[in-house]
């Protein structure tokens, strides 16, 4: 086997968001996408995030998050959706495993953390 390409694709980067140092790795599985999001330099709360099959509208799935490690908290499953909806769908609707650890979850910096995901993909 003397593939130069890894088995498993990963990307990482770090950018400040609102002042706070941000980091995201993105990491590509056979059957699902991790993307984990600091700020503390911890994993965090993870969350699955999976396309809902029982959605009638197959061009806009809706989707359901299950904290697995963590808080579970209504704010983690509103942030987790707005994060890693937009990661489902342009990996072909898979599901999403995230790891969040953060200080700023405003709007503002819940979209800009949405732009470093974006340039960190891995699908």
């Amino acid at each position: 086997m003397s593939s130069t390409e890894p088995v498993i694709k990963s990307k990482q980067t770090e950018k400040e968001v609102n002042g706070i140092s941000t980091q995201v790795i993105c990491t590509q599985f056979s059957n699902y996408i991790l993307v984990v999001l600091t700020q503390y330099g911890k994993m965090g709360t993870l969350i699955s995030v999976t396309p809902d099959s029982r959605s009638n509208d197959i061009s806009t799935p809706t989707f359901s998050t299950k904290v697995l490690l963590g808080k579970d908290e209504a704010l983690t499953h509103v942030c987790a959706k707005n994060l890693a909806t937009c990661v489902s769908q342009e990996a072909g609707n898979r599901p999403v495993l995230l790891g969040l650890a953060l200080k700023d979850s405003s709007i503002d910096a819940i979209k800009q953390m949405k732009e470093i995901i974006k340039s960190c993909q891995v699908w």
